[in-house]
């Protein structure tokens, strides 16, 4: 049976089936006739159920992919003759495939380089002296977009949060999170969902379920305050010519509201960086492996001989290479955690590598 062999696919926590609780609540919702569009009671509880989770009132917006909950959710924020500000490894930016710049009808996209994704706010004065200074020439700043957890998979602390949504305030531009993996940056936190996006003054805020037991479900959520209240008006007609509004929204919402229940969210997530965890400590007791990031979420990076990558390929290992740094011997590689992997996938991926 499936559930007795090794599970060896660690490329992404988009590998992983549904979890159960989550395709159980689909088929709950797979009754009756109910209204369309948004119209159905599931959908319809979104917002208190989200406003408790925040402690805060937000109005929640569900979308099928993450790319398209970071591109319209960006359309609202920027103007087609303005910049987003954001990490030179953010997904936004790297991974989209041109999905914001074409939703934001041409707005362009600012990397600024960090050593490990998180963007450092003595970074931002200068950027945005800069940007100020071109005038008409440059395409100005109006969103600041953060990733969390990042890219490398590391962790942004509320400290370095809030001092760069204060920045990004102080010159009147609201703060976009992409948060595909949150769950997992506030089980490294041990902060509360609040603490760590509108309380350090994000605006807006990508939601993600798909990488934690969702099927097919994101959420586009704003956090109410004077700079988003305006934008709200339009956002649902954004979202139909975009072609994401749905019309048996139900089943996204259903599965939205699944993963709130009983903080199952927070709980695949916590299993996911666990393992990590395991992955890490087993990956240290190995001389020829190389962490060359910290490890704060689900994603491990390591840099391994060539030989053993090419081992663990020829076992079934799925993992992804990634650009090795220039002077670094062997291959780096990213392995993902998911709240499928069980301790028994670590340690057979470690037994892998110490062959």
């Amino acid at each position: 049976m499936v559930s007795e062999e090794i599970r060896k696919n660690f490329a992404s926590d988009n590998v992983t089936p549904a979890c159960p609780e989550v395709m159980e609540a689909m088929l709950r919702a797979n009754e009756g006739s109910v209204g369309s569009y948004g119209g159905d009671d599931l959908s319809v509880s979104l917002d208190a159920k989200f406003s408790k989770l925040f402690e805060t009132e937000v109005a929640v917006f569900p979308l099928v992919t993450g790319t398209a909950a970071n591109s319209v959710a960006l359309s609202a924020l920027v103007s087609p003759y303005g910049s987003v500000l954001c990490d030179q490894s953010a997904h936004i930016n790297t991974d989209e495939g041109g999905a914001p710049e074409f939703f934001t009808h041409g707005a362009k996209l600012v990397g600024i380089p960090s050593a490990d994704g998180r963007m450092d706010p003595a970074t931002l004065p200068p950027a945005l002296k800069t940007n100020k200074g071109a005038g008409v020439l440059a395409p100005p700043f109006q969103a600041l977009s953060l990733t969390q957890a990042t890219e490398w998979g590391t962790v942004y602390d509320l400290q370095t949060l809030q001092a760069l949504c204060a920045i990004a305030h102080d010159h009147e531009i609201p703060v976009h999170m992409d948060g595909a993996r949150l769950g997992n940056a506030i089980a490294n936190l041990g902060c509360t969902p609040a603490e760590t996006t509108w309380k350090s003054g994000v605006d807006v805020l990508t939601f993600g379920g798909t990488k934690n037991g969702a099927m097919a479900a994101e959420a586009v959520v704003f956090f109410i305050n004077d700079r988003t209240r305006p934008l709200l008006r339009d956002f649902l007609r954004r979202i139909k010519r975009s072609g994401h509004l749905w019309s048996k929204q139900r089943f996204l919402s259903a599965q939205l509201l699944a993963l709130l229940e009983n903080n199952l969210w927070l709980k695949n997530a916590a299993h996911a960086n666990t393992m990590a965890a395991r992955l890490v400590e087993g990956l240290r007791r190995h001389t020829g492996a190389h962490l060359p990031f910290d490890v704060q979420s689900n994603e491990v990076f390591v840099v391994l001989p060539d030989q053993v990558a090419n081992h663990l390929e020829s076992q079934g290992f799925g993992f992804y290479r990634w650009p090795t740094p220039d002077g670094v011997q062997g291959t780096l590689i990213r392995l993902v955690t998911s709240f499928y992997t069980r301790p028994q996938d670590v340690d057979a991926l470690l037994d892998a590598i110490s062959e």
